[in-house]
């Protein structure tokens, strides 16, 4: 009996080895399926870091894109104002140059100073009158007349002596 019980061991003794050596293999799987979990969660925390600021610069892009936008469409309407102003004073001038061009050919009348002067009631309304006269009667002028601005003298010069 003393066989048996030796070959009984000796199955009983691998049984053990063989469970010995299966815990130590299921505790080294333990421990590879541990670190294989342990990186699994630093990279999911770095995806998640790496979304968070993708979707923050994302926002800063679209705010920064928001006021590119607002800008562009005030410049936009800036310039479209600024051609219609244009287009006015285009118009303006075309308009005056015709007016310059139809009064060229018609001979310019003297007017009498009186009615230059007309409702003028105080020396500096005189004053100014004469000047804004001057500007425009003044022979360098394209409108200007040398005697239309004698006669704008003579009567300024009765009206203010009467006023001195």
């Amino acid at each position: 009996m003393g066989k048996i019980s030796t070959a009984q061991d000796t199955d009983e003794a691998k049984k053990v080895l063989s469970a010995d050596e299966d815990e130590k293999e299921i505790g080294q799987l333990r421990e590879a399926l541990e670190e294989e979990i342990a990186a699994f969660k630093q990279k999911q925390i770095r995806f998640e870091r790496e979304k968070r600021d993708f979707q923050k610069r994302r926002a800063q892009e679209n705010q920064l894109f928001d006021l590119k936008w607002k800008l562009l469409e005030e410049e936009a309407k800036r310039l479209a104002e600024e051609e219609s102003r244009i287009e006015k004073k285009r118009n303006f001038y075309e308009r005056v140059r015709q007016e310059e061009q139809g009064s060229a050919s018609i001979t310019m009348e003297i007017t009498r100073g009186d009615k230059f002067f007309a409702g003028v009631t105080s020396e500096l309304a005189l004053k100014k009158r004469y000047k804004d006269l001057i500007k425009i009667y003044h022979p360098d002028n394209v409108s200007g007349d040398t005697d239309t601005v004698q006669e704008i003298n003579r009567e300024y010069d009765a009206l203010k002596a009467r006023w001195e």
